[in-house]
């Protein structure tokens, strides 16, 4: 597929902003044109208005890019990647709807919105008939992306729901600094330490899964019936958020069962060719001590999520360790991710209106 679709990306100063300009930059298929942030950073060369925080140098095709205001008139494209915080996201994002464009949004302003869809495109592409309903109603769509917690724990739970079904499910999860975005927390926080409170966390990890795993209906979604209890954590970790999860499957199956469950576990993405989409978006680490931050997150391009340590549960069935790299996969790749399968459908969309030769 080589014809390029130009794209901006909001908030591209910020760490989630960043990691989109670093994917994007050599993408077969996007072309970044537009780079916007806040009125502070707006009007000087992306190179100069950035902090950049990622190895390497900032993409020379974005670099000399002039950082403009996060509103239509400045962003002309059509597609549009959203890494803006939650408080300027929510009126942003509804004005590039209205202006017709389609938004796919790292942001958490409208994931609960029953006109939004919320996509692990894994797990629910189907949803993304939310989108064409926005248009429809709107002019333009917003998509979004799940919280990056959310997405290890959906992911991971994925090829156990499709094959058992689910009813509770318990997780505790060891989240990393970067999670916090930039300069987020505090050094004296953080060093020798454990914070056992990211506020808003356990909200979204209870309720998110519910509607990604949901059923799209006439209406929009109806939940999903699962009940899910979170703790989450801040540790000194860079990158890598670490679940510990405990599961009670709706229907019961041997731990060998449980385990090929993972192995099994393809992509139903795969015929698309999508450059983001690995084959085996779920991977079963055997070793006892794995999977760990350091050693497992940048897996397959930081785009897998690694599960480790399954066996029984003395309360639930059956409790495991997963790993997601909270920013690629988690955050800028998942999203992206979701720019590939929004593209891939309108040009999908197109090719079978065209007229045949």
């Amino acid at each position: 597929m080589s014809m390029h679709t130009r794209v901006g990306i909001l908030g591209a100063t910020g760490a989630v902003g960043q990691r989109l300009v670093q994917i994007l930059a050599d993408h077969p298929w996007f072309e970044v044109t537009s780079v916007a942030a806040s009125e502070r950073s707006a009007g000087r060369r992306y190179g100069e208005a950035v902090r950049w925080l990622l190895p390497g140098p900032i993409p020379a095709s974005v670099a000399r890019l002039q950082v403009v205001p996060a509103v239509p008139e400045r962003v002309p494209e059509e597609v549009v990647f959203s890494a803006l915080d939650a408080n300027v996201a929510t009126e942003a994002e509804l004005a590039f709807r209205a202006a017709g464009r389609t938004v796919i949004s790292n942001a958490s302003s409208h994931r609960l919105h029953p006109e939004v869809p919320l996509v692990i495109p894994e797990i629910n592409a189907d949803h993304l008939a939310l989108a064409e309903r926005q248009r429809q109603k709107y002019g333009g769509a917003i998509v979004t992306n799940p919280n990056c917690t959310t997405i290890g724990l959906c992911l991971a739970l994925e090829p156990l729901r499709r094959r058992f079904s689910l009813r509770r499910v318990l997780v505790t999860t060891l989240q990393a600094l970067s999670g916090a975005g930039y300069p987020g927390v505090p050094s004296l926080e953080a060093v020798d330490n454990v914070l056992p409170e990211i506020a808003g966390e356990e909200q979204k990890v209870e309720t998110e899964p519910r509607k990604i795993f949901g059923r799209l209906t006439g209406e929009g979604v109806e939940l999903a019936d699962v009940a899910i209890s979170a703790q989450c954590n801040r540790v000194p970790v860079r990158e890598g958020h670490l679940l510990s999860v405990s599961v009670e499957l709706g229907a019961k199956g041997t731990l060998e069962e449980v385990k090929q469950a993972f192995l099994d576990y393809r992509s139903p993405l795969s015929g698309l060719r999508l450059p983001s989409a690995p084959e085996r978006p779920v991977l079963l680490a055997e070793a006892p001590c794995r999977p760990q931050p350091l050693l497992d997150r940048d897996v397959a391009s930081g785009m897998v999520v690694t599960v480790g340590r399954v066996r029984p549960c003395p309360v639930l069935d059956y409790r495991f360790v997963a790993l997601v790299h909270n920013t690629l996969r988690g955050a800028a790749g998942g999203t992206v991710l979701i720019g590939e399968v929004v593209v891939k459908g309108s040009r999908l969309l197109r090719a079978q209106k065209a007229p045949r030769q």
